[in-house]
């Protein structure tokens, strides 16, 4: 099992003078898949991009540490919003991209047990304009876990997927990600309901916590408490924007 650490960001932003998001405190528990939710425009991609230590055009004032003292930028796979692959490449050259960019010998152990577990054997030597938005979406996933990094990064990565397929493509990534420390964007309460072993809401001001279900990950669409705290969420979410 990979280790992961914990992480503990701190500080606030600026974009030409004008705040971003104001002084706040996000900590990501070792091992645990954290939610982040807010409006358009709050910082929460910048979040991930500092974290990631991409570049962000904002202006940032604070600190981005790991719980066991090693550097978070270097234990990090970020998955986008959308799939990015390249529309040239097999499914096979896209998952081992990271490789193949450092000139570095894919691990083709690796590779075989991850075609497996996302489904993608017998699509091997398609390119991505054959592929569904689920298949293109696990292509995306198995890209990000080949680079066996501890801590994970997810911008919205199921947001353009029907509900039955997003739900199925949740479940695939708690199930592939366990042990991993996972932050998740997202502007949907029903998957922070849930996914999150921790859940907050962000604004300009700051974070607001919600308190997450008592049950295992992932929970049921359909469990009260996953209906209760999606509930809450939405109330939380509608409240900011009036």
């Amino acid at each position: 099992m990979i280790s992961a650490p914990g992480i503990l960001f701190e500080g606030e932003a600026t974009i030409e003078g004008r705040r971003l998001f104001a002084p706040l405190s996000l900590t990501l528990d070792a091992g645990r898949w954290t939610c982040l939710l807010g409006g358009s425009g709050v910082g929460k991609t910048t979040v991930l991009r500092l974290l990631a230590d991409l570049p962000t055009g904002a202006d940032f004032v604070g600190s981005i540490t790991a719980t066991d003292g090693t550097n978070v930028a270097d234990q990090i796979a970020y998955m986008a919003q959308d799939d990015l692959l390249l529309p040239w490449a097999t499914v096979e050259k896209n998952i081992v991209l990271g490789a193949r960019l450092r000139g570095q010998r894919a691990d083709e152990a690796r590779l075989a047990r991850l075609l497996d577990r996302c489904g993608l054997r017998e699509h091997l030597g398609k390119r991505p304009s054959a592929l569904s938005g689920g298949q293109r979406q696990r292509v995306a996933l198995a890209r990000t876990l080949m680079e066996d990094k501890p801590i994970i990064l997810l911008d919205e990565p199921f947001s353009a997927l029907d509900a039955q397929t997003r739900a199925s493509m949740q479940d695939l990534a708690v199930e592939l990600l366990a042990g991993r420390t996972v932050l998740m964007v997202t502007h949907d309460p029903g998957e922070a309901a849930r996914l999150g072993h921790a859940i907050h809401v962000m604004t300009s001001e700051g974070l607001t916590s919600v308190l997450p279900p008592d049950i295992a990950v992932p929970r049921a669409v359909d469990a009260i408490e996953t209906l209760t705290c999606q509930s809450d969420l939405l109330r939380l979410l509608m409240g900011q924007a009036a």
